[in-house]
């Protein structure tokens, strides 16, 4: 008895000491790993499609340098990852102040939330955006405002509209995950304009926060992508995210980074973590933007497939909205997502299922 009342006291007094945005948070659900699926359904034979993973792997330079790295496992990381923002700064001609290196562009995302929210403010998204920008603000206490797609993509338009006097943040996934759909550079930097008018009006600016995680692909694919960097010498207040989890098959070592104004990239930099990217990983995304092939071979790979995949797809009566991503989201009506998900997760197919 008396264990029992112990127990439950704790329990309560866990719930009451705790933040009300984290009593109510739901936290994110990966894809089904390989290894839970082999053991759970006690198949040999697994294909994993759920994580728009990047099936050719890694680049073998960077496998290299990992390898090489590994020896130092027992020193502590460089905490600001020097070198790997030296050579970003490099690689896209802008200054080693405007980079920030994350554990994935998911850190990123929610050290802006940690960095930019309080309870009073808010957000904008798109109602199907990648849902880890409503949890950085869920996670802070802060509004969520959710503008309907167009299309099944972000309708830029109506999320300038939604703006409040409360609004921070404004997230664009481009392209978007799950759709795959794409802004041109034309809608994107129509956006913009209409956030400079916003900003010049009031003195708490709203950031413009442009994902771009599947970028190699649409750069390649689509000529009207939009140019960010060329964009954020004229719009200040963009601020674009990338990483090596996609076209440089990185995903394992949790590696992002972002472009910002040097101001901003100092705050986030306050809130950092020290030591949030291991010494292999940062080795291995050096030596990956050092193999331009290697992405070249993994866009032509979703190319060639794509021209495959998606014809046999129509064949089975199925509709597919248009990506630009090395992933593609379908309508499987009248049926649901989850009972989808169940029946090729039987025959080791590993989906998402966006019920």
């Amino acid at each position: 008895m008396h264990k029992a009342i112990i127990t439950f006291v704790m329990k309560n007094w866990i719930k009451s000491f705790i933040r009300p945005e984290v009593g109510h948070f739901e936290p994110y659900l990966p894809g089904r790993s390989m290894e839970s699926v082999r053991r759970e359904r006690g198949l040999s034979r697994i294909i994993k499609l759920a994580s728009n993973e990047n099936s050719l792997g890694p680049s073998k330079k960077a496998i290299s340098a990992l390898n090489r790295a590994a020896a130092n496992a027992f020193r502590y990381p460089d905490g600001a990852s020097t070198s790997l923002r030296e050579i970003l700064a490099q690689k896209y001609h802008v200054k080693k102040v405007q980079v920030i290196i994350g554990a994935g562009s998911d850190e990123l995302i929610e050290l802006l939330g940690k960095t930019f929210l309080t309870p009073s403010d808010s957000i904008v998204v798109s109602e199907h955006a990648f849902i880890r920008y409503q949890m950085a603000a869920e996670l802070m206490g802060a509004a969520v405002i959710k503008v309907p797609m167009r299309h099944y993509t972000h309708d830029l338009s109506r999320m300038a509209e939604a703006v409040r006097k409360s609004t921070k943040l404004l997230f664009i996934a481009n392209p978007n995950n799950p759709t795959g759909t794409y802004n041109t550079s034309f809608e994107l930097e129509s956006l913009l304009r209409r956030i400079q008018a916003i900003n010049r009006r009031r003195k708490k600016p709203v950031l413009v926060v442009v994902d771009e995680a599947y970028y190699e692909y649409a750069r390649a694919l689509q000529k009207d992508y939009p140019d960010t960097l060329e964009l954020q010498r004229r719009f200040p207040y963009l601020v674009i995210l990338r990483t090596f989890s996609k076209a440089h098959a990185l995903a394992g070592l949790r590696v992002g980074y972002g472009f910002a104004k040097a101001e901003i990239i100092g705050a986030l930099d306050r809130v950092r973590p020290p030591f949030n990217v291991n010494t292999v990983a940062q080795a291995a995304a050096r030596a990956s933007l050092g193999d331009d092939l290697h992405i070249r071979q993994s866009v032509a790979l979703v190319t060639t497939e794509r021209k495959k995949v998606l014809p046999s797809l129509a064949r089975l009566g199925l509709s597919v909205i248009p990506s630009v991503g090395n992933f593609f989201l379908t309508d499987v009506s009248p049926h649901k997502g989850s009972a989808m998900f169940e029946q090729l997760l039987n025959r080791g197919i590993i989906v998402r299922s966006m019920d």
